[in-house]
């Protein structure tokens, strides 16, 4: 066998092993894409797909190529370009770089999906911004209440007219639709001398502080009674299942693998825990980070965006992925294809001399 037929044996043979890690990562993200495609729906579309692009590379290079005899070179050379364009740029090298990435990343991400989301189900389960609203409520209606009170005492000790006046009557009226009682008990008084003063004022203010916690013990009943028989017991069950994916997930992290199927568990799981936290996000403290993530006409999980080549190319051009290192698959994808469409030239160029 003479030098010619070893190189395009080699070419061959190397053109078919880096057109196997292509195809196998376009294939990998169709199926990631399309996940209702069967896999050889997949895999008999990508190879198709790549043959159609290595044969475009070797349309631009033979028309290029100014030793050889070649018909029509400029209509070649635009084939060859749109058919690499179309099949290579806008069709293979996209998807060998989400796949790569998708692997490298995908476990980071539906961790962190998890785990920021299980944080406001705890939120929404504890309840704490409702907590917090109980306690403003009740904190409001003890400072007007403590305001009228003092008030009242002011007047009960006016020296101008001292006692149980109009004006006192008014405060304590005032009191009583601020507790949303029918009123307050007149306490009877007989006389005006400093020592039967202070003890009206006294009784008042004992009266008064008893019936203002009954208030605020009645606020709290209420609006606990509103998130016990809704929210709350639909994020304990959002939470139970998060609590096992995340357990499972890094089980499969561990293990150093990346299941299809239990990162799809993961996903469905967390499109319940977001729907739930839509649905109730006015009792949920959301950072304004997470407001679009959770709160948009259809929420899209993290985890989901993963699945989809054209999420993770548009996020990564928002400048989204920062950090996470998807220039390195990028620069990957490149070399993989380049080194096949070589390949596929050497083992099929055409050597005739004009």
């Amino acid at each position: 066998m003479n030098s010619q037929a070893l190189l395009r044996l080699f070419s061959l043979i190397a053109f078919v092993a880096f057109a196997s890690v292509s195809c196998w990562a376009t294939a990998e993200s169709l199926h990631l894409l399309l996940p209702n495609w069967p896999s050889i729906l997949c895999w008999i579309v990508t190879i198709g797909f790549y043959v159609v692009a290595s044969y475009g590379t070797k349309l631009v290079v033979d028309s290029l190529n100014q030793s050889v005899y070649v018909e029509k070179r400029g209509v070649k050379l635009v084939g060859g370009f749109l058919l690499a364009l179309f099949f290579w740029i806008v069709c293979s090298f996209p998807t060998n770089t989400h796949t790569f990435f998708y692997r490298s990343a995908i476990v980071d991400v539906v961790v962190d999906d998890i785990a920021t989301t299980r944080t406001y189900l705890q939120n929404l389960a504890s309840d704490a911004k409702g907590e917090e609203t109980v306690k403003k409520t009740q904190d409001s209606i003890g400072a007007i209440v403590n305001a009228q009170l003092i008030a009242l005492e002011g007047e009960i000790d006016n020296l101008a007219n001292p006692g149980f006046g109009d004006r006192a009557k008014e405060h304590l009226s005032k009191i009583a639709q601020t507790l949303q009682v029918a009123q307050i008990p007149m306490l009877s008084h007989t006389g005006t001398n400093s020592k039967q003063i202070k003890s009206l004022k006294d009784q008042y203010r004992k009266t008064i502080t008893e019936m203002l916690e009954k208030r605020k013990e009645e606020v709290a009943r209420q609006m606990t009674n509103v998130q016990v028989v809704k929210y709350k017991p639909e994020a304990e069950e959002r939470l139970q299942g998060l609590e096992q994916m995340a357990a499972k997930i890094t089980d499969m992290a561990n293990a150093k693998e990346v299941n299809e199927d239990l990162i799809n568990q993961a996903d469905m799981e967390l499109k319940k825990s977001y729907a739930t936290i839509k649905n109730y996000q006015q009792f949920v403290e959301l950072k304004t980070v997470d407001q679009e993530v959770y709160l948009s006409e259809r929420p899209v999980t993290k985890t989901s965006r993963m699945l989809s080549v054209f999420d993770v190319w548009k996020d990564f051009l928002e400048g989204k992925y920062a950090g996470r290192g998807i220039i390195f698959w990028v620069i990957l994808s490149l070399l993989v294809d380049i080194a096949a469409f070589i390949f596929f030239d050497l083992a099929f160029k055409r050597r005739e001399q004009l």
